[in-house]
């Protein structure tokens, strides 16, 4: 049998040719570059923003980011450019609900925000996703619509993650106004006071901010305890 080593030779550069092209292109490029991109250019637009800048640790604001582009792929939010993020990592007494336009790099409101009654004192510790925890839940929300219930205007909430906050419809987790939030409780208790789990705002802000993420934007919750799996 003869051997065509000419022939044998062309066969071999040509595979070894079509190897380094194929390794060369990126991997499944189209589904995360972009996601990728657009949460790295908008994290370091708003590290930058007034208001934001020392005022969000990097680390929690990347984890909103790449939710919020994801989620928006995956075509579980109706509205785009509204991101609500909300650090239970800090204290009552602190500034930790924060509401950004990402498309225009801007802070839109930034204020006080309490915990369920369930997660702890001055400093929410526990979470649930468990009916009559009365324990703040963590992770992704969509907001839904507004309606008029026991504390007045409120804002309903969907958790998007199964297991971790699911059950917030059926818990009535909800964005509501409170008396117990505001610097004059703050002042008389050292602390805020506290929900059945809610996020509850101060009267002096809750309207504005229920008009501005209303209707399918982006919410994240975030305390350590997300990353290492202490939820109930």
């Amino acid at each position: 049998m003869t051997i065509n080593f000419v022939s044998v030779r062309m066969n071999h550069l040509l595979l070894s040719a079509f190897l380094l092209i194929f390794l060369a292109l990126p991997l499944n490029a189209g589904a995360v570059a972009p996601q990728g991109s657009a949460a790295n250019t908008a994290l370091i637009t708003l590290l930058n923003t007034p208001g934001i800048k020392g005022a969000i640790h990097p680390k929690v604001l990347r984890k909103a980011l790449e939710g919020y582009y994801a989620l928006l792929e995956q075509g579980r939010l109706a509205r785009e450019g509204i991101l609500t993020v909300i650090d239970f990592n800090r204290p009552s007494v602190d500034r930790r609900i924060f509401v950004l336009d990402i498309e225009q790099g801007r802070l839109l409101h930034s204020g006080l925000v309490a915990h369920g009654m369930g997660s702890g004192e001055g400093m929410a510790e526990r979470f649930s996703n468990i009916p009559g925890s009365h324990q703040s839940s963590l992770g992704f929300f969509s907001t839904g619509a507004t309606y008029q219930g026991a504390h007045g205007y409120s804002l309903r909430l969907e958790g998007l993650e199964p297991g971790l906050n699911d059950n917030a419809a059926m818990r009535s987790i909800v964005i509501h106004g409170a008396k117990y939030v505001s610097d004059d409780f703050i002042r008389k208790h050292g602390r805020l006071g506290r929900s059945h789990g809610c996020p509850a705002l101060s009267f002096s802000s809750f309207q504005q901010v229920i008009d501005l993420i209303k209707g399918g934007s982006c919410l994240f919750i975030y305390q350590d305890a997300l990353d290492g799996n202490q939820v109930s």
